[in-house]
C-alpha cells in the first residue's frame, strides 16, 4: 500500500512539473500575430526623418509633423505607446523596417513601383508631384528634352525611381544621384545658382519657394504620386489591416483632412501682403490699437513701432486672428505662451498686445551678453518666432562654419542649414524652418521701417538716453539681388 502511494505521489508529481513546464512554454511563446506582440511588448515602433512634410520640434519645443501627427494617433488607437525613431535619411528609415527594428517607416515618401517590390505601402496620405526645379533668371527648361545638365536628385530619393522609368522613353535623360543629401540641401543649391536644375517632390519645393523666391517650377517631371506609410513585406497582415482600419476612419471623421491642411493647407501662397493693403491697414486699424502698443512698448523698453510691426507680421492687426495650428490674437500666442505670461484671453487686444511685448522683452534679455544691438533684438524676433533653442543651435552652427554667431547677418545665412540633415542631426534641437524665421524677421523689419518713416521721430528724444526704449538702428544690407533669400517684402 505504501509503495502504491509512493507511485502514485512520484508520478503525480511529475505530471505536475510537466503542466508547468507546458503552462510556462506557453505563456512565454510569441504570441500568434505581429500586433499581438506589440500588444504584449507595448510599443509602436515608427521609423521617420527630420523633415518639414515629417517631423521636426516646432517653436514651442514640442514634436509636431505631418507623420508625427498620425503616428499619435495610430499608437492610441492601437492602445500603444509610440517609440519614435528619427533618422537622418529616409535610407536608413527603411533599412529599420526590412530589419525588424520598426514596423512602419512614416518618412513622407512618394510609393514608387520599384519601392513596392521591397516593400508593402499603406493607404494613400497624400499626393505630391515629381517636379524639375531652376533658378528664376536662368534659361527655364520646359521638358526633359531641354535639359542641357545632369538633374539633381537626393540619393535616396524615390525620384531616382522615376528617372529610371523616364529614361526607357527619354534616353537623352542624365541624372546624378547625390549621396548624403536631402531635397532641401538640393533645392537651396539651386537657389543659390549652385547648380542649374534638381528634382524633388511638389510639397517640398512649395515650402522651399516661400523663403527662396528665385527656386521655380520648371516642369513637372511625372503626374501625382501617391504618399504612403511602408511595412516591412511578410504573411502576417495584422499591423498593415489595423493601420487601413484606422486611416479608413481618419478619412471618414476628415481627420485626416485636418492634419493636412495643417501643414500644407498654405503650400503655394505668399506669406506678404502688398503695399497697398498695409497702408489701408495703418489707417483703419492701426489707430484702434496704437495705445495698447505704446504703453506696452512703454513698459518694456520697446520701440512701440517695433511692438507693432511684430504685430503685424503675427495677424495683421486681426484681433480675432487664428492659425491652423492653434495660436491666436494680435500677437499670436500659443496657449503655452499665454498661461506662462498669464493672459486669461488671447483674443483681447490690450492682453494680446502686452503678453507679445513680454514675451519679446524676456527673449531680448535672454541673448547672450556678448550680443549686442540691433543684432540682440533681430535674434530675439527670431526666438519670438522659431524658439530659443533652434535659434542657439544656429549660433553653433554659425560659429563651426567660421561666422560671428554675436552678428544676426551670420547667424541669419546660417538658420536656413536648420532644414538640411548634414547640419541639423548635429544640433539639439533637431530640425526647424529655419528660413521661416529669417522672412520673419526680415518682414518685421520692413513694417517697422515703414512705420518709423510714416510717424517720424515720435520717440521721446527729449528724455535721458538711458530712459528711451530700445530702437533698433538700421544697418546696410547686402543687395537682393544678389541672394537666394529674397527676404524683404515688395512694400518697398
Amino acid at each position: 500500500m505504501n509503495l502504491a502511494i509512493n507511485r502514485w505521489t512520484r508520478w503525480s508529481s511529475l505530471l505536475l512539473v510537466l503542466v508547468i513546464t507546458l503552462g510556462t512554454a506557453v505563456t512565454c511563446s510569441t504570441p500568434g500575430t505581429e500586433l499581438d506582440a506589440m500588444k504584449v511588448r507595448g510599443t509602436l515602433r515608427v521609423a521617420t526623418i527630420n523633415r518639414a512634410t515629417t517631423y521636426f520640434v516646432d517653436a514651442e519645443g514640442d514634436p509636431a509633423g505631418f507623420d508625427h501627427d498620425l503616428a499619435v494617433l495610430l499608437a492610441e488607437d492601437l492602445g500603444l505607446e509610440l517609440e519614435l525613431q528619427v533618422y537622418d535619411f529616409e535610407a536608413d528609415a527603411l533599412a529599420a523596417v526590412a530589419q525588424g527594428e520598426a514596423e512602419i517607416a512614416a518618412t513622407g515618401s512618394i510609393a514608387t513601383g520599384a519601392r513596392r517590390a521591397r516593400f508593402r505601402y499603406g493607404p494613400t496620405l497624400r499626393k505630391v508631384t515629381p517636379q524639375v526645379v531652376y533658378r528664376r533668371g536662368s534659361l527655364r527648361p520646359r521638358q526633359v528634352a531641354d535639359l542641357r545638365d545632369p538633374l539633381r536628385i537626393a540619393a535616396d530619393s524615390p525620384l531616382n525611381d522615376v528617372a529610371e522609368r523616364l529614361a526607357a522613353s527619354h534616353p537623352e535623360l542624365e541624372w546624378t544621384s547625390v549621396p548624403n543629401a536631402d531635397d532641401d540641401t538640393l533645392l537651396y543649391q539651386v537657389a543659390e545658382g549652385e547648380y542649374p536644375v534638381a528634382a524633388a517632390g511638389s510639397d517640398v519645393i512649395s515650402i522651399s519657394r516661400r523663403f527662396y523666391p528665385r527656386l521655380t517650377v520648371a516642369f513637372d517631371l511625372d503626374e501625382a504620386m501617391p504618399v504612403a506609410w511602408a511595412f516591412q513585406r511578410g504573411e502576417d497582415h495584422s499591423l498593415y489591416n489595423a493601420v487601413v482600419q484606422f486611416i479608413v476612419s481618419l478619412k471618414a471623421s476628415r481627420e485626416l483632412d485636418r492634419i493636412r491642411d495643417r501643414y500644407f493647407g498654405q503650400l503655394g501662397r505668399l506669406d506678404y501682403v502688398g503695399s497697398r493693403e498695409f497702408s489701408r491697414d495703418v489707417d483703419r486699424l492701426l489707430p484702434r490699437y496704437r495705445p495698447h502698443f505704446e504703453q506696452a512698448a512703454s513698459e518694456n523698453g520697446l520701440d512701440w513701432r517695433l511692438l507693432a510691426a511684430v504685430g503685424y507680421q503675427e495677424s495683421h492687426w486681426e484681433m480675432n486672428a487664428r492659425s491652423p495650428t492653434g495660436v491666436r490674437g494680435i500677437m499670436m500666442l500659443t496657449r503655452d505662451t499665454a498661461k506662462h505670461l498669464k493672459i486669461a484671453n488671447r483674443n483681447d487686444p490690450k492682453q494680446s498686445i502686452f503678453g507679445g511685448a513680454r514675451y519679446l522683452r524676456q527673449q531680448i534679455d535672454r541673448m547672450p551678453p556678448s550680443v549686442t544691438e540691433p543684432d540682440r533684438t533681430w535674434m530675439a524676433l527670431a526666438a519670438y518666432n522659431l524658439g530659443r533653442g533652434h535659434l542657439l543651435d544656429a549660433r553653433d552652427i554659425t560659429a563651426e562654419l567660421g561666422g560671428d554667431p554675436d552678428r544676426w547677418v551670420d547667424v541669419r545665412a546660417s538658420l536656413p542649414l536648420l532644414t538640411q540633415a548634414k547640419w541639423h542631426s548635429q544640433t539639439k534641437y533637431g530640425y526647424a524652418r529655419g528660413h521661416e524665421a529669417v522672412n520673419y524677421v526680415g518682414n518685421i523689419r520692413t513694417y517697422y521701417d515703414i512705420l518709423t518713416w510714416i510717424t517720424g521721430a515720435e520717440t521721446a528724444d527729449d528724455a535721458p538716453a538711458e530712459e528711451r526704449p530700445q530702437k533698433p538702428p538700421a544697418v546696410r544690407e547686402q543687395d537682393p539681388s544678389t541672394r537666394a533669400l529674397d527676404l524683404e517684402s515688395p512694400i518697398l
